[in-house]
């Protein structure tokens, strides 16, 4: 019997200031309420944990190549409409909506999804390859974004921004 396969989300970005910044005080001080949410929410399944994901983001010779400011989540869903509904029914929209705040949005708003199976747990170095792959290739099976979900609609009707579908 085959298992449904599960949403895989990376997104990362690039502070404007940096986490030490004030200006960056409400993005940094809403990160547990939104992780809170997103843990609790229906669809939920997985989060790289703060330690590991803060590693990553660290490691020079990582993903991110230790830039200062990444900022970046990897987790793990049940299906397209729990996490769009996360992204857009919750406080998380809240945070959207003000990311021109924090983060120079254009040519900075890095999503990739892909579909894994049960029971697997993505790497960054995984999300990044994907990441790659999708701006190489554009929206395909291997990776993709919110336009290539043919049951996700609430980006459309939230005015995500075109690099981030």
């Amino acid at each position: 019997m085959t298992q449904t396969p599960h949403l895989a989300e990376l997104n990362f970005g690039t502070l404007k200031y940096g986490w030490d910044d004030p200006r960056s005080k409400d993005f940094v001080d809403g990160l547990d309420l939104v992780n809170g949410i997103a843990a609790q929410s229906d669809g939920f399944i997985w989060r790289l944990p703060d330690d590991d994901m803060d590693a990553a983001q660290r490691d020079p010779a990582g993903a991110f190549r230790a830039q200062p400011g990444i900022a970046a989540t990897l987790s793990v869903w049940r299906d397209a409409p729990s996490l769009e509904h996360f992204v857009w029914n919750t406080v998380h929209r809240q945070f959207y909506a003000r990311r021109h705040e924090w983060y120079d949005v254009i040519g900075n708003s890095h999503l990739v999804m892909w579909w894994v199976q049960p029971g697997h747990r993505p790497t960054v170095d995984e999300g990044m390859a994907r990441f790659h792959h999708r701006r190489t290739h554009g929206d395909t099976d291997h990776a993709f974004g919110w336009a290539h979900l043919q049951d996700a609609q609430m980006w459309k009707d939230r005015n995500c921004s075109p690099a981030s579908a």
